[in-house]
């Protein structure tokens, strides 16, 4: 009895290695593909490259200069500075380009939140200027300290957020 029962053990242990090996291989694949992300295209770079010459620039509702800027201005003046045409507001923002699944975001797509209290209307955007193993961060004029970088990750963004949408 006691052969059987020390059989039993050693195949269990034997069975749960296997399925273990397995499990760990699966996931080895699954990060070399979220790994893998295609290059930012040189347009997209010198956007943010040039939404980042805004940083540090006040808010200002409809400013589309360094005197004052709001979150959808800087998406116009960027974008327009290398002849790409947006529309002004948020709110036509929403509704053109690519929707783009967030895990499948790249440098120079746009974020879009909604911040207000009770409501998922969205009313905020942002450039997102890097993604870096899930983390991704984004430029945007904020109405209490002017155009800066965030990342989706802080709590406040995170939960505002509504979508991605891509135009290059």
């Amino acid at each position: 009895m006691k052969k059987l029962y020390l059989l039993l053990i050693i195949l269990a242990t034997l069975s749960s290695c296997k399925s273990a090996k397995n499990k760990s291989q699966r996931n080895t694949r699954k990060v070399a593909k979220t790994e893998t992300k295609k290059p930012i295209s040189k347009k997209a770079t010198s956007i943010i490259a040039y939404a980042k010459r805004f940083k540090g620039v006040k808010y200002k509702y409809g400013g589309t200069t360094k005197k004052g800027m709001d979150c959808s201005g800087l998406i116009y003046t960027s974008f327009a500075a290398h002849d790409v045409s947006m529309p002004r507001t948020t709110k036509d923002l929403t509704v053109t380009g690519d929707w783009v699944d967030l895990k499948k975001v790249q440098e120079g797509d746009l974020v879009f939140f909604a911040t207000k209290k009770n409501s998922r209307k969205v009313n905020h955007v942002g450039i997102v200027t890097e993604v870096n193993k899930g983390e991704i961060s984004f430029i945007h004029a904020s109405t209490s300290r002017g155009v800066i970088i965030s990342k989706l990750s802080e709590r406040y963004w995170y939960f505002a957020y509504v979508q991605a949408r891509r135009y290059l």
